[in-house]
């Protein structure tokens, strides 16, 4: 088998695995094409990218497979940057058989599939759905980036989106809404449907659709992950898990009466929120204890020696069919965001491809410069400029934590290192405040209790399902 694999012969530290979710169309997609532009623009021409998307369909990956293979062949025909780097003597077909795309199907609202995608990627093998390459057996994953999920919006109050625009200015109006209906109460997920057959004496918690697919599901499926995620030799780089959040994610879209968001707070915004405090707390004192179980090998009692890092990103605003509009008010929102951008805001980046920068860069960015820019601990974003053109990475203000976990005053604002639209104060909210010792300490204890819950109700659908790793895999006949 070996002999058939596109990539025998590399070395390990020249392959480089990433997974992504909900990769077949929108941000997912970009963040495919992105990490193909990026690799060949910077990775050693001896390097080999293994992209796994996932979708909810073998037809699904077969079309995004071929989408992002036909990427490939423009990219490799046409990135300046990798003609620069690969001479004269570049040759297209160099460039393409040096990145292999493959995949697997998962619903993350579907606990069962999240299990069954988990054991075929751990303990089975991966096959390309249109044939180019079967049954490759995955040694490990240097990225998953999760970034599939639903949005739960209903549609617009109207009065308040011209009320909004009329006091705060379109670009704010644009980038922080206040005019969106969410459904009330939440869509939950059957849990009978779920359970399956399994037997159970205590039904487990209750789950939410919007929660399950934004969050939950993508943290059960990273716990799964963990063998393939965590590395055994000390002197291995950490595996990266880098989960999507919104630039529309605060204080008040949080209730820990509700943590799902059945009852009272916006469900997408509530997920993203969670996202936040769960991502940057991660790594923090107080905090570890409470990851422990997470980070543990689902085999093993034992924590990995190098555990995978966690970070957090978000596209900024892009124009995408998550958020139920007609053809009609769909070009004119997207004229207006546009406008948006050309008023200055730094967020708006609109098309799907910048909007992947952020997510793409954590992705295939060197550990060190990483580490250097201590980016577990910053919301990460993509932004443009007002004429558009490349996208950049972008340190995003979060509620209760600022830009980097460190409490800062004006006048270091005023003095930021950082130039044109990464500076921190372009793009801010129009009600933000700066960072006390009192949010910076209660967003540390709401980390605690983010990672408390998710752990809790983790515990409650593998003891509910009886999991065992591995139980999932498909047979030959069944394979997903």
């Amino acid at each position: 088998m070996a002999a058939l694999l596109p990539w025998a012969g590399v070395q390990p530290h020249d392959l480089h695995f990433v997974l992504i979710t909900g990769a077949n169309s929108g941000v997912g997609l970009g963040i495919g094409q992105r990490l193909i532009d990026d690799f060949l623009a910077s990775r050693p021409l001896s390097s080999h990218l293994i992209l796994l998307p996932t979708t909810r369909s073998a037809r699904k990956s077969s079309e995004t497979i071929l989408a992002l293979r036909e990427h490939l062949h423009t990219a490799a025909a046409t990135s300046k940057r990798l003609q620069a780097r690969a001479g004269p003597n570049h040759d297209p077909q160099d460039a393409i058989a040096r990145v292999h795309v493959l995949s697997v199907q998962v619903d993350l609202c579907n606990i069962h599939s999240i299990y069954a995608a988990a054991d075929q990627l751990v303990y089975g093998t991966v096959s390309d759905p249109t044939g180019v390459i079967p049954d490759v057996k995955i040694p490990r994953l240097d990225a998953a980036l999760f970034n599939a999920g639903i949005g739960g919006w209903s549609g617009l109050n109207w009065l308040g989106l011209f009320w909004q625009i009329i006091r705060r200015g379109i670009p704010q109006a644009t980038t922080f809404p206040t005019f969106k209906l969410a459904t009330y109460p939440a869509v939950m997920l059957d849990t009978k449907k779920l359970l399956g057959p399994a037997e159970t004496k205590k039904e487990p918690t209750q789950l939410a659709e919007v929660f399950t697919a934004n969050l939950f599901g993508h943290y059960l499926l990273a716990h799964e992950l963990m063998p393939l995620l965590s590395r055994e030799n000390p002197k291995e780089e950490p595996g990266r898990i880098v989960f999507t959040s919104s630039i529309d994610a605060g204080t008040e879209h949080l209730s820990f009466t509700h943590f799902q968001a059945q009852r009272t707070t916006p469900p997408y915004e509530s997920s993203k929120r969670i996202t936040d405090i769960m991502s940057l707390t991660a790594s923090l004192p107080s905090v570890q204890p409470l990851t422990e179980p997470f980070f543990k090998l689902p085999s093993s009692s034992k924590l990995p020696a190098v555990r995978p890092k966690i970070y957090v990103t978000h596209p900024g605003v892009v124009c995408t069919p998550l958020f139920p509009l007609n053809f009609v008010l769909f070009f004119f929102y997207r004229l207006t965001m546009y406008l948006s951008r050309m008023l200055g805001s730094p967020w708006h980046v609109v098309e799907s491809y910048l909007g992947a920068c952020a997510t793409a860069w954590v992705g295939l960015e060197d550990q060190a410069v990483l580490d250097e820019q201590k980016a577990h601990l910053v919301k990460w974003g993509s932004a443009v400029a007002p004429l558009g053109g490349e996208a950049r990475p972008k340190k995003t203000e979060v509620e209760g934590w600022g830009w980097q976990g460190d409490i800062e005053d004006a006048a270091a604002l005023e003095n930021d290192a950082d130039t044109g639209m990464l500076r921190k104060l372009r793009g801010r909210k129009w009600d933000a405040v700066a960072l006390t010792k009192e949010a910076r300490e209660q967003f540390e204890l709401d980390g605690r209790a983010c990672w408390t819950e998710l752990e809790r109700l983790r515990g409650e659908w593998e003891g509910a399902l009886g999991r065992k790793p591995g139980d999932h895999l498909p047979s030959k006949e069944d394979k997903i």
